[in-house]
């Protein structure tokens, strides 16, 4: 299987250089030119496998230049970094359940595909042949970050510089991710936003100045972002694996459609469900789940998509995001992979900030997705809610999902199906928020937070969010955004 552009589908890669690459050389991101499909005796074969097998299986699909062997050893070694099951499913109620990805080393769903990613890009490297050394340059909104930090701090051949919007992360994720040990990684807060970090990735992707004195210094770009295909394509593994589950359970009955909620930014998490709908997966709706930074809310009602609006900061800041990267690839895809039309609308959002769709595209998104928003005021009343219901801890993202879903099931389009919240934290990542949303007391010291959070459920902290006060912060450099390819270029020629 090659991947194509979004902008020029007559570009094609192979699976390792497209991993290698992260972005199309034109800007685009890469797409599967085809997708496998999973019929119902691969599934039910499936259904007995443990979720390293489940995952290697799924990879062996999608990226057909590497053996199911190797794949395997990779997805066992990723899912040694988990603690248990890596995506248990805890049922809520007689048709809603909770899927939990927060069992990884940072105690966010990045590390699903993160703990994996740094394996096949060292395997594409051997592949291609390629001895340069790769530079990973991450922008996050707070959990990708430290998700890749984890998983390439001292990969051989490796070096890896996070982006982080400087006031926009929680406390307790800016620690994790200055703190993070390893002499090949750098960490910097950006002044801005997420869209302004992420943007500045883009600019440094294609600036061909910066790329020739990289190259000078046998350095290569690549980025573990969910615009890179190394790290979309492990996240429908679980997205099956559920539905498995749920099988397994005989909660369901094969075939029998299941509802996905997704508290999402950037689109990837809940392209992950429709690519694994896309390769068989009995899925009914996909509920897309925004906070107070609506702008896919708007977009999925209206079929305009304007990022020239206000940017709020939110209690769920991995979310607060303008610039949805990975809707390009859900709209590629619907259009007939019209890659003109891709790039028609990528270079209006560029120029204009911001672009609209007809009526018939919209229509068909419509058919997928159902869209809402909840403000921080609806997610802590739903924090309050569902613990006092269920004893369950929500974290603030996992709460816009839950919050947003209410409305789906309450709604026409609600129907009887099983539904599963994604759940993307550990509360205590966003302890603070979590506790005020419970109990109505502000408690500015995020690490107080945890103590008091734990205390008042009973929930375990993980074993990753201990003591994190208690380490050195070694990563304290603020830089502008058009700053950032001079920083790149430093981390390089250290």
């Amino acid at each position: 299987m090659n991947y194509i552009s979004t902008r020029n589908k007559n570009f094609k890669a192979a699976p390792s250089r497209a991993i290698l690459d992260g972005i199309a050389p034109d800007g685009g991101l890469y797409v599967p030119e085809s997708f496998p499909f999973f019929e119902r005796g691969d599934l039910l074969k499936m259904s007995d496998m443990s979720y390293p097998e489940r995952l290697a299986e799924v990879l062996s699909r999608f990226l057909t230049d590497f053996s199911k062997d190797e794949l395997l050893v990779y997805a066992e070694k990723a899912c040694e970094k988990f603690d248990g099951d890596p995506c248990p499913l805890v049922k809520i109620e007689e048709d809603v359940y909770v899927l939990e990805l927060f069992h990884g080393a940072t105690s966010a769903f990045k590390d699903m595909a993160l703990s994996v990613m740094p394996y096949l890009m060292t395997a594409a490297k051997k592949k291609l042949n390629d001895t340069a050394k790769t530079l990973i340059l991450v922008a996050t909104s707070g959990d990708t970050g430290k998700s890749a930090l984890e998983g390439f701090g001292g990969v051989e051949g490796t070096d890896i510089m996070v982006l982080y919007p400087k006031d926009g992360v929680s406390g307790v994720q800016k620690a994790q991710m200055t703190t993070s040990p390893g002499e090949n990684v750098n960490v910097a807060a950006v002044n801005g936003n997420f869209d302004d970090a992420q943007t500045a990735v883009k600019k440094i992707f294609a600036d061909k100045d910066i790329k020739e004195k990289l190259r000078a210094k046998n350095v290569e770009l690549s980025s573990a972002n969910s615009i890179n295909i190394g790290r979309l394509i492990p996240q429908t593994a679980y997205y099956i694996s559920a539905y498995l589950d749920l099988l397994g359970a005989g909660d369901i009955e094969f075939g029998e459609e299941v509802n996905f909620a997704v508290p999402t930014g950037n689109f990837g998490n809940i392209l992950a469900a429709y690519y694994a709908k896309k390769a068989g997966l009995p899925v009914g709706k996909l509920v897309c789940a925004s906070n107070k930074n609506n702008v896919l809310t708007d977009f999925f009602l209206t079929g305009e998509y304007n990022a020239d609006r206000k940017f709020f900061q939110t209690a769920s800041p991995s979310m607060d995001i303008l610039i949805s990267s990975n809707l390009e690839r859900f709209l590629f895809d619907l259009s007939g992979e019209d890659d003109g039309l891709i790039a028609e609308l990528m270079n209006d959002l560029k120029k204009k900030g911001k672009y609209s769709i007809g009526n018939g595209l919209l229509a068909k998104c419509g058919g997928i997705i159902f869209a809402g928003y909840a403000d921080d005021k609806a997610c802590f009343k739903t924090v309050k809610d569902f613990y006092e219901s269920y004893d369950y801890v929500l974290d603030t993202h996992t709460a816009v999902a839950v919050s947003v879903l209410d409305g789906f099931l309450n709604g026409e389009a609600g129907g009887g199906a099983k539904t599963v919240a994604v759940s993307t934290a550990s509360p205590y990542k966003f302890a603070a928020d979590v506790y005020f949303a419970l109990t109505g007391e502000k408690i500015e010291n995020p690490f107080e937070a945890i103590k008091r959070l734990e205390a008042y459920t009973g929930a375990e902290v993980p074993d990753g969010l201990k003591d994190l006060d208690k380490k050195e912060e070694r990563f304290k450099d603020v830089i502008e955004k058009d700053g950032a390819g001079e920083a790149v270029l430093r981390f390089a020629n250290r």
